[in-house]
């Protein structure tokens, strides 16, 4: 049998179709970009400092409102026309009641009409405009009413009945803006914040004073342990 030599000189691989790349291949693609990369200009140091404000954007600064929550319309054209006293008139009244236009409801507490006839001069010679942001209610223990004007948000019934009874006004604040824009010879009430029913079981530990929470009023309900001496402690 014959052995077949090998030939001393070899001879190096040559592929007959060597692989390319086209324009549309991915590491081509790559390529281009990181060229043209390398002409663009460096990032700002602004625009990183605003990268980095974005990707820390949790952090809140202000949490006040500056617009209601609500979306009644009327709300929202008192709102529009307090905002434009406030920026074009240099009162401060202004200021007070766009903000408080703002508030939610248990920050605009109702005001009773004995509230105002208490807060009023009825010897002063000339009458000032009281101001409520929120609700004027009737209270049935005042029994006669002087004549005042009062400007609010909302009556009830039966104040309104009363005040227009006893020869006053109950006019709404978009007319107070008309006799008033700077908030002259007016005087601002609200009412009391922490009167709710809710305020009195706010607390903790005992003798906070708070409310409990009781299923019922009777004999057989919260009346031993805590509540007599004689069983244990007495709050």
């Amino acid at each position: 049998m014959g052995v077949l030599k090998q030939s001393s000189q070899s001879q190096p691989y040559v592929n007959p179709k060597p692989w390319t790349l086209d324009s549309t291949h991915p590491r081509s693609i790559t390529k281009k970009i990181q060229k043209s990369s390398a002409i663009l200009p460096s990032a700002s140091p602004t625009n990183r400092q605003s990268s980095n404000h974005r990707r820390h954007g949790h952090h809140v600064r202000g949490t006040h409102r500056s617009s209601p929550k609500s979306d009644n319309v009327y709300l929202k054209l008192l709102v529009k026309l307090y905002r434009f006293l406030a920026r074009r008139t240099d009162a401060s009244f202004n200021k007070v009641i766009l903000r408080r236009l703002f508030m939610s409801k248990i920050n605009r507490p109702p005001v009773s009409l004995s509230r105002i006839v208490g807060n009023i001069n009825k010897d002063a010679e000339e009458k000032r405009t009281v101001v409520v942001v929120g609700t004027v209610t009737d209270d049935n223990r005042l029994l006669t009413v002087p004549k005042v004007t009062v400007a609010a948000l909302r009556f009830t019934s039966t104040a309104r009945a009363r005040i227009v009874k006893a020869g006053g006004e109950a006019i709404t604040l978009d007319q107070l803006a008309l006799r008033a824009p700077t908030g002259s010879n007016t005087l601002l009430l609200r009412g009391p914040k922490n009167a709710r029913e809710a305020v009195k079981h706010f607390g903790m530990g005992p003798h906070k004073h708070k409310k409990p929470h009781v299923v019922s009023k009777g004999r057989k309900f919260e009346r031993a342990r805590g509540r007599r001496r004689s069983r244990g402690f007495k709050v």
